[in-house]
């Protein structure tokens, strides 16, 4: 992926995890990567990062608080030096509850994070890409299957693919490519209330076909890929990292 060298990215929720896996996916071609999170560890990432050869800075934010978005893009921006080449929008929460228990502030902050902040933030990047640039959303398996205990966030996901096709229809003309991955099942945090239940653990481990949970690192070569000049003609879809989970 030598055409990633010197790029500029921003990646939001980074500071762990999936979003982690991906930015070093991006750091070993060569792009600087501006991680914004809300995470206390944020600054002690960066200096692992750091630590390893990469280009890295980091913004403290949290996306829930839409009136702050503009100003935290804008710090990040100033921190790329103005340019922005690819944008990775990773920042998700999730609160597993029955749809009868989990009260609607909750819901409502669940879909501020994960659909209203997305579409904020890739309005913002999309002004400041000039007229070329990679999008690429974070979606999950669940913008297509329903779940269990998963009301908000699998109406959140299904939120992002859609609007990964709408803003795709809007800015394929003028050089923007916006794609979406959808994660299946990894051995992440955001999933350790799955992997503490045995259970449901090996109930969903059974149905992938892989038989087992991914890595994050394995979802780094999808996110290489789109952000590359190898994707240009891809516009507008969902590509599950899912170990097949979706064709099962």
């Amino acid at each position: 992926m030598e055409d990633l060298h010197g790029k500029k990215a921003i990646v939001t929720g980074a500071a762990q995890g999936l979003g982690l896996a991906m930015v070093e996916g991006l750091c070993e071609y060569g792009v600087k990567v501006c991680i914004i999170d809300i995470s206390p560890n944020l600054q002690q990432v960066i200096e692992e990062l750091r630590h390893k050869g990469y280009e890295v800075e980091g913004v403290y934010g949290d996306l829930s608080q839409l009136d702050q978005l503009t100003g935290i893009f804008t710090k990040s921006m100033d921190l790329l030096d103005g340019k922005l080449d690819i944008l990775v929008n990773n920042a998700g929460i999730h609160k597993p509850m029955p749809a009868v228990d989990l009260p609607v502030e909750d819901f409502q902050r669940i879909i501020d994070v994960n659909v209203t902040a997305v579409f904020q933030i890739c309005r913002l990047a999309a002004s400041r890409m000039k007229q070329r640039g990679k999008i690429i959303n974070i979606a999950s398996v669940l913008a297509t299957q329903g779940g269990f205990n998963a009301s908000a966030y699998s109406t959140s996901k299904g939120a992002v693919a859609q609007l990964t096709k709408s803003l795709s229809n809007e800015w394929a003309k003028e050089g923007i490519n916006v794609n979406a991955i959808a994660p299946g099942y990894y051995n992440t945090e955001l999933n350790r209330f799955i992997l503490n239940d045995e259970e449901r653990f090996a109930s969903l481990v059974n149905r992938i076909p892989a038989g087992r949970f991914g890595n994050p690192e394995e979802l780094a070569g999808t996110v290489q890929f789109l952000a590359s000049n190898k994707s240009d003609y891809i516009n507008g879809v969902m590509i599950p990292v899912d170990g097949g989970f979706l064709g099962r």
